[in-house]
């Protein structure tokens, strides 16, 4: 925890949080995605370790951004604006934490290409959002880029629902065995909650910059 004093001294400035919160879900983000390109269940349980291990730093990351919120000097931004924001980026990890423990709960026979696809527009949401992270020290001057980001975790998330609606169509259509058919379903329900959670970063970003457009 020492690189936190570096971030959360008395009275100083906070927006590192985002880079480090992005950092947990980049580091997350790819090793769910290396969990949906094997059927190694030894792999899978090393990669699901990193993705707790990235959950667990980024709560005790979260924890300790409130306990200064008020003590530190926020910049541009309101304290209520970053407090939402840092908490969003926290649900967002918690979603991939708990997508790759759906994956060890149920230890599926086969990774569909639809669950393939839906890990990597989550990997490419976290990588949206690291660039947007990079920019809100200077919102006003970030404005365009920061929406365009915006923009894009928007598109992957239509891509997301269109891909996990085509995935639910062709399970109950194809899979004739019930446990294996909810298996599936759940899997990719979490996945699909998960690209939803990436959203509400990205709503939460909007809102700040509102202030900002005149």
């Amino acid at each position: 925890m020492k690189f936190l004093k570096l971030f959360f001294g008395r009275r100083q400035y906070t927006l590192p949080i985002f880079a480090q919160q992005a950092s947990y879900l980049i580091q997350a983000s790819d090793a769910l995605l290396k969990m949906s390109e094997t059927l190694d269940e030894s792999s899978w349980r090393i990669l699901e370790k990193e993705v707790k291990m990235c959950e667990v730093q980024g709560d005790a990351l979260l924890t300790e951004f409130q306990e200064q919120l008020y003590e530190s000097i926020m910049g541009p931004m309101r304290r209520t604006d970053m407090q939402s924001i840092a908490m969003s980026l926290d649900d967002f990890l918690d979603h991939i934490n708990d997508s790759a423990k759906s994956i060890l709960l149920y230890l599926p026979g086969r990774i569909d290409v639809q669950l393939k696809d839906l890990c990597q527009y989550i990997s490419a949401e976290a990588d949206a959002i690291k660039q947007i992270m990079a920019c809100l020290g200077a919102p006003k001057m970030n404005i365009q880029f920061i929406l365009k980001q915006c923009d894009r975790i928007t598109e992957l998330e239509h891509a997301s629902d269109d891909s996990y609606e085509e995935y639910i169509a062709s399970l109950f259509s194809t899979e004739k065995n019930a446990i294996e058919l909810m298996k599936y379903k759940n899997i990719a329900e979490m996945l699909e909650a998960t690209t939803d959670s990436a959203k509400r970063v990205s709503d939460n970003v909007r809102k700040v910059l509102i202030r900002y457009i005149d």
